[in-house]
């Protein structure tokens, strides 16, 4: 497996893991204040975590597919991600 490929599905988990945490500090809100605006929250957080799940499993499953000059740019989009989520981490808590 190509370098990027492995960098890309490492921050991939991480953001797994930043939407795990960020999901249960919006179930902790929701079952306090029954606020809607939280199951909004928590289904975005969901879907999100979705995604990185899917996208490190392609990694894995299509490696052959995937073109060596696009690599980088899967990087991008997931470090970008990654940068997101900790940001909206922060905030939450």
């Amino acid at each position: 497996m190509n370098s990027l490929m492995e960098i890309s599905v490492s921050v991939g988990i991480v953001n797994v893991a930043l939407l795990i945490a960020l999901l249960t500090v919006y179930v902790k809100v929701y079952k306090s204040t029954r606020a809607v605006f939280t199951i909004g929250l928590m289904f975005f957080a969901g879907i999100l975590m979705l995604h990185n799940i899917i996208a490190a499993y392609a990694y894995f499953a299509m490696e052959p597919l995937y073109a060596p000059e696009l690599l980088p740019y899967f990087l991008v989009v997931h470090l970008a991600e990654l940068a997101g989520i900790a940001v909206l981490l922060k905030v939450t808590l």
